[in-house]
């Protein structure tokens, strides 16, 4: 769990909204909103995410399912949604955070986030990245903001 710790301190410290740590090591950190930052860790490492912790500032469903296809290890959110947790819990990754809300809602908190609702609809894991990588590929908005 020292690694969570690393990630969890770099978020606050940095005002950051992504940081992985793996081995001790910050090896990805972004201010970047919504799961965009998340997709680009994957892009850039692929499987050396693996076994990594991750701090973000934000967890619902997306966050969480990029979490599990990922193989990350522990996670820490400063805000997380009851479908976030439930993701979590059903991929056995333990998490820490510091408010928990129903949803994460879109960037304009009209609807619920356009990335959720392609994780939520989704089976498992490599099924919601496909999905939220070609989202994100065509444009889409992932500015998830808590209610």
């Amino acid at each position: 769990m020292q690694d969570l710790k690393i990630a969890k301190l770099r978020l606050k410290e940095g005002n950051l909204t992504l940081v992985i740590v793996k081995e001790g090591r910050v090896i990805f950190e972004t201010k970047s909103q919504g799961v965009s930052g998340f997709l680009l860790a994957i892009e850039n490492f692929g499987r050396g995410l693996a076994s990594s912790s991750v701090a973000d500032k934000i967890v619902g469903a997306a966050a969480a399912m990029l979490c599990a296809y990922s193989e990350v290890v522990s996670v820490f959110a400063v805000t997380i949604s009851e479908e976030g947790m439930k993701v979590l819990e059903n991929n056995n990754i333990p998490y820490e955070f510091e408010s928990r809300v129903p949803n994460i809602l879109n960037h304009d908190r009209t609807d619920i986030c356009p990335f959720e609702k392609l994780a939520a609809g989704s089976r498992d894991p490599k099924e919601a990245y496909d999905k939220l990588k070609s989202f994100s590929d065509s444009g889409g908005r992932g500015h998830g903001k808590n209610p």
